[in-house]
C-alpha cells in the first residue's frame, strides 16, 4: 500500500534521513522504533508532505505522492495523527471531528463516518459538546484518532501515540489500533514503547541516526538478545 524507497529528507537544506526504505503492505501494522532524534517523526512528516524530500520516492497504492501538498495527500487517503495530537483545544469534540472530515463532500457520508468513529470510541459521543482541551490524555488521543478516521484514510500514520499516556490509557489506544486495522486500514506507527509495539506490529523497522539499522518481524526482533540489547534498549 505505502512504499518508501531510498528517501533522503529533512528541513530545508538540513538532511535528517538518509536512504530510508520501507513498505507498509495492505492490511498490516508496521512499526518504526528508535530513540529520540533517530528520525521517526521526520520520516512521518516526509511521507505526509511536511518535510523536504531531497531524493528518493514515496508511493501510495502505486501512485507517486512525494512532493505533494499535505491537503492533497489527505484527499488521497494518507492521514497522519501527529505527535502531541494537536487538537483544536478551544473547539468541541464534535467540531474537531468535523474538521477531520473536511474532505467529505456530502452529509450522508459524513454521518456514516461519524457513526463509525463513535462506535469505535463511545466516550466521544458522550463528550460531543465538551471542549477538547478538557478531555483526559487518553480521551484526547481517542479524539485525534477519530478525527483522522473521519476522512476515511487508506493508510493511517501514528506518531508517538503513547506520549503522555498512562500504561492503561495506551493499552486502550493499542486495542483501538487493532480494531482499526481489522477494518482493513494499514497502519504505520512510530513509537518508543518498544515492548507494546513489538507485540502489536507485523513488521518493524529500527531507525538510528536517520537510517534503518535493523528490520524484521516483531517476534523475531523480540527473541534476538543482541538486537534487544543493541538497538531496543531491552538488554
Amino acid at each position: 500500500m505505502l512504499e518508501v524507497r531510498d528517501v533522503n529528507a529533512g528541513y530545508g537544506r538540513v538532511r535528517v534521513l538518509r536512504g530510508i526504505s520501507l513498505s507498509v503492505p495492505a492490511g498490516k501494522i508496521v512499526a518504526l522504533l528508535g530513540a529520540n532524534g533517530a528520525g521517526k517523526t521526520t520520516l512521518m512528516r516526509a511521507i505526509t508532505g511536511l518535510a523536504t524530500i531531497h531524493a528518493g520516492s514515496i508511493a501510495l497504492a502505486g501512485k507517486p505522492v512525494a512532493g505533494r501538498a499535505p491537503e492533497a495527500l489527505v484527499r488521497e487517503g494518507l492521514v497522519l495523527v501527529p505527535q502531541g495530537r494537536l487538537l483544536f483545544g478551544d473547539m468541541t469534540v464534535r467540531e474537531n471531528l468535523e474538521m477531520g472530515a473536511f474532505t467529505v463532500d456530502d452529509r450522508d457520508t459524513w454521518r456514516r463516518h461519524l457513526a463509525r468513529v463513535e462506535t469505535l470510541f463511545p466516550i466521544l459521543r458522550e463528550r460531543a459538546g465538551q471542549m477538547a482541551a478538557l478531555l483526559s490524555g487518553g480521551e484526547q488521543q481517542m479524539l485525534a484518532l477519530a478525527r483522522a478516521l473521519m476522512s476515511s484514510p487508506r493508510c493511517l500514520l501514528l506518531d508517538e501515540p503513547s506520549l503522555g499516556l498512562s500504561p492503561k490509557a495506551f493499552g486502550t489506544i493499542i486495542e483501538a489500533i487493532q480494531r482499526i486495522n481489522a477494518q482493513g486500514i494499514p497502519v504505520l506507527i512510530a513509537e518508543q514503547n518498544v515492548r507494546r509495539v513489538l507485540r502489536l506490529a507485523d513488521y518493524v523497522y529500527v531507525l538510528a541516526n536517520g537510517r534503518v539499522e535493523v528490520e524484521g518481524e516483531g517476534k523475531r526482533l523480540m527473541a534476538d538478545d543482541r538486537i534487544r540489547a543493541s538497538y531496543l534498549g531491552m538488554g
